[in-house]
């Protein structure tokens, strides 16, 4: 099963959401993230993940041009406000809406509990769907 998350950047949410799902799911599940502008991985997404054990700092911002969509399973939408990379294909579709966190705050701690907050939200939505779907790492 390959799992693709879209947002327009990649640089945030989506690549959250990778990190967290290839640490979640089982083997068998490939995951990938992407965006439909991408824009390099946001030092805050990095930060988020690493307080948790979870090392994003090789990953790159993706184009949705560079994934091959023929042998995707699901591809999940990340986005809230902004409008969503459109995807045209077989894949199951999901939306799950989720605020940018990228700008939030006033200052460094601030920005950083934004995407802490964003994170333990993809994070819980994740394992409940793992769990639901039997792809949950046993």
């Amino acid at each position: 099963m390959k799992i693709v998350f879209l947002c327009v950047a990649n640089s945030a949410r989506s690549q959250m959401a990778e990190g967290l799902a290839r640490s979640l799911a089982r083997h068998s599940v490939e995951v990938l993230s992407a965006g439909s502008r991408p824009g390099g991985v946001n030092p805050f997404a990095i930060r988020a993940l690493a307080e948790i054990g979870i090392d994003i700092s090789g990953h790159k911002s993706k184009s949705i041009d560079d994934i091959n969509f023929a042998d995707v399973g699901i591809v999940i939408t990340l986005c809230a406000e902004e409008v969503c990379p459109v995807f045209i294909g077989n894949a199951k579709k999901l939306h799950w809406p989720f605020q940018d966190p990228a700008g939030q705050g006033a200052n460094e701690d601030e920005q950083l509990m934004a995407f802490k907050r964003v994170r333990d939200e993809i994070r819980e939505k994740l394992f409940d769907w793992f769990s639901k779907e039997k792809m949950l790492r046993g």
